[in-house]
């Protein structure tokens, strides 16, 4: 098992949406939701300046990739048309489009070394869902 250094920034999201079939209960109804995200940014060794990432620079993408879904129904996007947007596909969505910009060099030399991003969305303060996925 090989050891990992993370750096964690944190924002929220809120959304409205309804979610299909008898398991999710009152939630089939249209209902908001509000979300604290936390995205973890992976190494396996420190940059040259002892970063795993810029902070700064990790939250404003974080923000960025949020500014795309905040205050919105989902039910109303094309993109989630006959999707259940539950918590853990939402942690996808952030990680996947994260990821996306650690790709584009939206992080510039501090992502180079990044192995992988987790995010965690907290539906409340007992309850969260989440998504990791390598770089």
């Amino acid at each position: 098992m090989s050891t990992l250094f993370t750096v964690t920034v944190r924002d929220h999201l809120m959304v409205a949406h309804s979610l299909r079939g008898d398991v999710f209960g009152p939630a089939q109804r249209l209902h908001g939701a509000t979300y604290v995200i936390d995205a973890s940014f992976r190494a396996e060794q420190l940059d040259q300046d002892n970063l795993v990432v810029d902070i700064g620079r990790a939250a404003d993408q974080l923000h960025a990739v949020i500014a795309e879904l905040t205050y919105r129904n989902l039910d109303e996007d094309p993109e989630f048309e006959g999707v259940n947007t539950t918590t853990e596909f939402l942690a996808r969505i952030v990680a996947d489009r994260l990821a996306d910009r650690v790709r584009s060099g939206a992080l510039a030399e501090s992502g180079r070394g990044l192995s992988s991003i987790a995010i965690t969305l907290h539906e409340s303060h007992v309850a969260s869902a989440g998504y990791e996925r390598r770089l």
